[in-house]
């Protein structure tokens, strides 16, 4: 299992940041998949996300002041993924924060290592496109 983590400072407040990053657009925005149904449930939102040649369910919840996702079961790419998002108030606006663990489901050598890399490329594509909507500080 490999972690990646990136990080900006966008020119907007943590609670305007928190209502753009509801799970569709969070999905939309790592540029990777579709999304193709939302399912609304009590204690999470359940996302279905699809790709070429695959479907990845996707479960958003808000976890100790964090958006908190995972992939649900077994379907997709990997044998384990979770995200965590976080903002935090600072002079210039809001620094969003995204680390995420992912190990890959198929056996291939360096798999964790390609995984890593194609997941901190998604979680770069969530942040351009944060600050293409709201523009970046300092």
């Amino acid at each position: 299992m490999r972690e990646v983590t990136v990080s900006r400072v966008v020119d907007a407040s943590p609670v305007v940041v928190s209502r753009w990053l509801d799970p569709p657009t969070i999905v939309e925005a790592e540029g990777s998949f579709t999304v193709e149904t939302i399912d609304e449930r009590a204690d999470a939102t359940v996302v279905v996300a699809s790709g070429p040649g695959m479907r990845l369910p996707l479960r958003f919840e808000d976890r100790d002041e964090s958006i908190y996702y995972t992939q649900e079961g077994e379907q997709g790419p990997f044998s384990h993924m979770e995200t965590w998002i976080d903002l935090e108030d600072v002079p210039d606006g809001t620094r969003v924060t995204i680390r995420s663990s992912v190990s890959l489901a198929a056996p291939l050598p360096f798999g964790d290592r390609i995984a890593a890399w194609k997941r901190k490329g998604e979680l770069t594509r969530a942040l351009d496109s944060l600050a293409d909507e709201f523009g970046e500080s300092g």
